[in-house]
């Protein structure tokens, strides 16, 4: 058992990525695994963005409310500032979003 002349060589076996996708083109989402991981880390992202956002317009609007109810100001006037806040700040989100989807894709 112990031959010199038995030893195993290390052998490399390059296969190519899509080994089989032109006889099983229905496994070819099988086959690369990573895209949907890649594209539930987009809609991961994408939803913390959207809650990032949404926090930061909602803070504001809280701070503008109890500014202007510092201020004196009523309370229906104190909600209204407060909801011209929160909704230009999603406004803002949203423009700068259209501004920058085309580098995106």
């Amino acid at each position: 058992m112990n031959d010199p002349l038995m030893v195993c060589v290390p052998v490399f076996i390059f296969v190519p990525v899509n080994h089989g996708a032109q006889r099983f083109r229905e496994l070819g989402p099988c086959q690369h695994p990573t895209v949907s991981r890649e594209s539930a880390v987009t809609v991961a992202v994408v939803l913390l963005t959207i809650a990032v956002v949404l926090l930061v317009a909602l803070l504001s609007a809280v701070g503008a409310g109890t500014l202007a109810r510092i201020d004196g100001a009523t309370w229906p006037t104190a909600c209204a500032r407060a909801a011209g806040t929160f909704a230009a700040v999603l406004a803002l989100a949203a423009a700068i979003t259209a501004a920058l989807s085309p580098l995106f894709t």
